[in-house]
Protein backbone atom coordinates (compact mmCIF):
# COMPACT_ATOMS: atom_id res chain seq x y z
CA UNK A 1 0.00 0.00 0.00
CA UNK A 2 0.93 3.82 -0.83
CA UNK A 3 2.98 5.07 2.21
CA UNK A 4 0.40 7.87 4.27
CA UNK A 5 -2.74 6.12 2.40
CA UNK A 6 -5.85 5.09 3.80
CA UNK A 7 -7.42 2.11 3.36
CA UNK A 8 -11.33 1.97 1.98
CA UNK A 9 -14.32 0.04 0.31
CA UNK A 10 -17.03 1.58 -1.64
CA UNK A 11 -20.31 -0.97 -2.73
CA UNK A 12 -21.31 0.26 -6.43
CA UNK A 13 -24.67 -1.16 -5.85
CA UNK A 14 -26.00 -2.10 -9.23
CA UNK A 15 -30.14 -2.11 -9.18
CA UNK A 16 -32.53 -4.03 -11.36
CA UNK A 17 -34.43 -0.92 -12.08
CA UNK A 18 -37.96 -0.33 -14.11
CA UNK A 19 -36.22 0.73 -17.09
CA UNK A 20 -33.14 -1.36 -17.00
CA UNK A 21 -30.11 -1.78 -14.62
CA UNK A 22 -29.32 1.51 -12.49
CA UNK A 23 -26.64 2.44 -10.12
CA UNK A 24 -27.21 3.57 -6.65
CA UNK A 25 -25.19 7.02 -5.56
CA UNK A 26 -25.03 9.04 -2.29
CA UNK A 27 -24.81 12.67 -1.55
CA UNK A 28 -22.03 13.79 1.50
CA UNK A 29 -23.07 16.10 3.80
CA UNK A 30 -21.20 18.90 4.95
CA UNK A 31 -20.51 17.43 8.27
CA UNK A 32 -18.27 14.64 7.19
CA UNK A 33 -14.62 14.62 7.54
CA UNK A 34 -13.84 14.56 3.56
CA UNK A 35 -15.34 15.24 0.30
CA UNK A 36 -18.24 17.45 1.58
CA UNK A 37 -21.21 17.43 -0.66
CA UNK A 38 -20.08 15.47 -3.21
CA UNK A 39 -21.32 12.27 -5.04
CA UNK A 40 -20.22 9.42 -4.05
CA UNK A 41 -20.82 5.25 -3.53
CA UNK A 42 -21.68 4.15 0.04
CA UNK A 43 -18.58 3.24 1.42
CA UNK A 44 -15.25 4.59 3.93
CA UNK A 45 -12.27 3.47 5.42
CA UNK A 46 -11.50 -0.38 6.96
CA UNK A 47 -12.25 -0.76 10.31
CA UNK A 48 -9.98 -3.22 12.29
CA UNK A 49 -12.78 -5.60 12.99
CA UNK A 50 -13.54 -5.62 9.10
CA UNK A 51 -12.32 -9.30 7.73
CA UNK A 52 -11.44 -7.97 4.23
CA UNK A 53 -12.28 -5.31 1.93
CA UNK A 54 -15.86 -6.94 1.08
CA UNK A 55 -17.07 -6.45 4.95
CA UNK A 56 -15.74 -3.10 5.30
CA UNK A 57 -17.70 -1.88 2.28
CA UNK A 58 -20.78 -3.99 3.19
CA UNK A 59 -20.40 -2.71 6.73
CA UNK A 60 -20.85 0.72 5.62
CA UNK A 61 -23.26 0.49 2.98
CA UNK A 62 -25.27 -0.69 6.15
CA UNK A 63 -24.24 2.19 7.88
CA UNK A 64 -24.64 5.29 6.09
CA UNK A 65 -28.10 3.61 4.12
CA UNK A 66 -29.66 0.48 5.91
CA UNK A 67 -28.81 -1.88 3.38
CA UNK A 68 -28.35 -5.10 5.28
CA UNK A 69 -25.49 -7.37 3.32
CA UNK A 70 -28.19 -10.19 3.19
CA UNK A 71 -29.99 -8.18 0.13
CA UNK A 72 -26.42 -7.95 -1.66
CA UNK A 73 -25.14 -10.40 -4.54
CA UNK A 74 -21.47 -9.23 -4.30
CA UNK A 75 -20.29 -9.77 -8.15
CA UNK A 76 -16.57 -9.14 -7.70
CA UNK A 77 -14.09 -6.33 -7.21
CA UNK A 78 -12.87 -3.83 -9.70
CA UNK A 79 -9.36 -2.23 -9.64
CA UNK A 80 -8.37 -0.43 -6.86
CA UNK A 81 -8.07 3.23 -7.16
CA UNK A 82 -5.46 6.16 -5.26
CA UNK A 83 -6.89 9.01 -4.90
CA UNK A 84 -5.32 12.72 -4.36
CA UNK A 85 -7.17 13.12 -0.82
CA UNK A 86 -4.86 9.67 0.15
CA UNK A 87 -7.43 6.95 -0.10
CA UNK A 88 -6.90 3.70 -1.71
CA UNK A 89 -10.65 2.36 -2.99
CA UNK A 90 -11.37 -1.03 -3.54
CA UNK A 91 -14.86 -0.92 -5.40
CA UNK A 92 -17.11 -3.81 -4.76
CA UNK A 93 -19.64 -4.49 -7.35
CA UNK A 94 -22.94 -5.71 -5.71
CA UNK A 95 -26.01 -6.71 -7.31
CA UNK A 96 -29.48 -5.82 -5.40
CA UNK A 97 -32.78 -7.26 -7.01
CA UNK A 98 -35.05 -3.96 -5.12
CA UNK A 99 -34.41 -1.50 -3.19
CA UNK A 100 -35.30 -1.93 0.32
CA UNK A 101 -36.53 0.93 2.64
CA UNK A 102 -33.32 3.11 3.30
CA UNK A 103 -32.40 4.61 6.72
CA UNK A 104 -29.74 7.49 5.59
CA UNK A 105 -27.18 8.26 8.52
CA UNK A 106 -27.89 11.91 8.30
CA UNK A 107 -24.16 12.62 9.96
CA UNK A 108 -22.97 11.38 6.59
CA UNK A 109 -25.46 10.90 3.74
CA UNK A 110 -27.74 13.82 2.88
CA UNK A 111 -29.35 11.99 0.01
CA UNK A 112 -29.58 8.60 -2.45
CA UNK A 113 -30.64 8.62 -5.79
CA UNK A 114 -30.79 6.10 -8.95
CA UNK A 115 -29.18 6.92 -11.96
CA UNK A 116 -29.99 4.35 -15.16
CA UNK A 117 -26.86 2.65 -16.28
CA UNK A 118 -28.19 3.75 -19.62
CA UNK A 119 -27.32 7.40 -19.07
CA UNK A 120 -23.49 7.01 -18.88
CA UNK A 121 -23.02 5.14 -22.01
CA UNK A 122 -24.40 8.28 -23.97
CA UNK A 123 -21.67 10.35 -24.76
CA UNK A 124 -23.29 13.54 -24.30
CA UNK A 125 -23.42 12.97 -20.96
CA UNK A 126 -19.64 12.87 -19.74
CA UNK A 127 -16.75 15.14 -20.55
CA UNK A 128 -13.14 15.42 -19.21
CA UNK A 129 -10.40 17.50 -18.33
CA UNK A 130 -6.59 16.86 -17.35
CA UNK A 131 -5.30 17.84 -14.27
CA UNK A 132 -1.94 18.34 -12.69
CA UNK A 133 -1.95 16.02 -9.46
CA UNK A 134 1.21 15.58 -7.19
CA UNK A 135 3.15 15.57 -10.54
CA UNK A 136 1.40 13.78 -13.29
CA UNK A 137 -1.38 15.10 -15.36
CA UNK A 138 -4.67 12.80 -15.06
CA UNK A 139 -8.21 12.48 -16.54
CA UNK A 140 -10.21 13.58 -14.35
CA UNK A 141 -14.04 12.69 -15.76
CA UNK A 142 -17.74 14.32 -15.37
CA UNK A 143 -21.31 13.36 -15.41
CA UNK A 144 -23.66 15.98 -15.07
CA UNK A 145 -27.13 14.01 -14.00
CA UNK A 146 -30.43 16.35 -12.99
CA UNK A 147 -28.08 18.90 -11.11
CA UNK A 148 -25.70 16.66 -9.70
CA UNK A 149 -22.08 16.46 -10.97
CA UNK A 150 -20.63 12.68 -10.20
CA UNK A 151 -17.00 13.48 -10.92
CA UNK A 152 -13.57 12.12 -9.64
CA UNK A 153 -12.88 8.47 -8.30
CA UNK A 154 -16.64 8.04 -8.10
CA UNK A 155 -16.65 8.98 -11.89
CA UNK A 156 -13.66 6.68 -12.78
CA UNK A 157 -15.26 4.10 -10.92
CA UNK A 158 -18.67 4.43 -13.39
CA UNK A 159 -16.10 4.15 -16.26
CA UNK A 160 -14.22 0.84 -14.94
CA UNK A 161 -17.49 -0.89 -14.24
CA UNK A 162 -18.60 0.04 -17.94
CA UNK A 163 -15.38 -1.18 -19.18
CA UNK A 164 -15.54 -4.20 -17.42
CA UNK A 165 -18.87 -5.48 -17.87
CA UNK A 166 -18.16 -4.57 -22.26
CA UNK A 167 -19.92 -1.64 -22.40
CA UNK A 168 -17.33 0.85 -23.09
CA UNK A 169 -14.28 0.18 -25.07
CA UNK A 170 -10.55 0.33 -23.83
CA UNK A 171 -10.18 3.83 -26.18
CA UNK A 172 -13.46 5.46 -24.74
CA UNK A 173 -11.74 4.76 -21.33
CA UNK A 174 -9.62 7.02 -21.84
CA UNK A 175 -5.46 7.15 -20.74
CA UNK A 176 -4.03 4.71 -18.34
CA UNK A 177 -3.09 7.35 -15.56
CA UNK A 178 -6.46 8.06 -14.04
Amino acid sequence: MLQGFHRAGVVVPVLNGPGGAELLFTQRTQQVETHKGQISFPGGMVDQGDSDITSTALRELKEEIGVDRSLVDVVGLLDDLSTPSGFIITPVVGILQSLPELTLNTQEVEEVFRVPLSFFLDSGHVRSEFRMVDGARRTVWFYDFEGKVIWGATAHIVRSLLLVAGLLSSEQQGPANQ
